[in-house]
């Protein structure tokens, strides 16, 4: 059956062989596994050729295959400093003009802290300089969406009424909403029921249209978490993520996109939630 999501692994399946190895080998991993998408984890740095890119795109390509990127951790939208600010800057520009290269449509990045700072004020500095980089991509025809993700701890950037706002306010820009981080923030195990979970879609669909909820970009694994929200990931069976009330309501509000796993056991349980969204769907048409 066809399904509205693409379902994939962030960084290549554990699986991968030796040979060929590489994002590559992971790309194929992932298709003999009937997954759809790849997110290249180039989450401490971006150090790969234009020789490399042209390889990992036209194996994507040939194994219809959609990629995005996960630019390094080291970004933040409220850096401090102009100097610590341009060197954000640059890792994010440079994860998108290889990620471009690559055939990566979408580009995901976490927008950083608040240093302790009022959120309204911060937020006003974060769209500003979004916006720089989005329009710099824009002319040099880096063709791609930087998808700011939201965050699992409440000392972060990134909640999903911020990530919607900046997305409204920014050409080239829409979430990448992880629903882990949003059931993990708040420290106290809400954010985890379909009620929830559907009112979170419903703000995306409000704030940025029927285009917004076609084209999700969701994270997706279990979490482990305290008081002040995220303390790591894990698999979808030792966690309380009620992964499949989340299912039903892309669902009911005919969502679609791509759906990444990024619990440690990777492409395992990628393919426990493509079996679970197909087996929910299954259902919904048959009722």
């Amino acid at each position: 059956m066809t399904s509205n999501f693409l379902f994939g692994t962030v960084g290549s399946p554990l699986s991968t062989p030796k040979k060929p190895g590489g994002t590559p080998g992971g790309i194929l991993r992932l298709r003999e596994l009937k997954l759809d998408a790849l997110e290249l984890a180039w989450v401490q740095s971006v150090r790969v050729g234009d020789e490399t890119c042209a390889v990992i795109k036209s194996t994507a390509v040939e194994a219809k295959l959609a990629l995005s990127v996960h630019a390094p951790y080291y970004i933040n939208l409220n850096a401090q400093t102009q100097e610590l600010w341009q060197a954000s800057r640059d890792r994010l520009l440079a994860a998108a003009r290889a990620g471009y290269k690559a055939g990566a449509t979408d580009i995901i990045f976490h927008p950083g802290s608040y240093m302790k700072a009022d959120p309204v004020a911060v937020n006003q500095i974060a769209v500003r300089r979004l916006a720089e980089v989005a329009a710099q991509l824009k002319a040099e025809g880096v063709n791609v969406i930087l998808r700011p993700e939201t965050m699992g701890k409440s000392a972060m950037l990134g909640t999903l009424e911020e990530t919607i706002a900046w997305s409204r306010a920014i050409e080239g820009v829409l979430p990448c909403i992880d629903f882990a981080h949003l059931h993990a923030r708040p420290g106290d195990g809400s954010f985890n029921s379909y009620q929830e979970f559907s009112a979170a879609l419903k703000l995306v669909k409000d704030g940025l249209g029927t285009r917004g909820l076609k084209s999700l970009h969701i994270h997706l694994s279990g979490i482990d978490y305290g008081p002040k929200g995220e303390k790591k990931h894990l698999p979808l069976k030792e966690a309380d993520l009620k992964y499949k009330e989340l299912f039903r309501a892309l669902i009911e509000l005919k969502a679609g996109g791509r759906i990444l796993c990024e619990s440690p056991l990777m492409e395992e349980d990628a393919l426990v939630m493509q079996k679970a969204y197909r087996r929910l769907a299954a259902k919904k048409v048959e009722g």
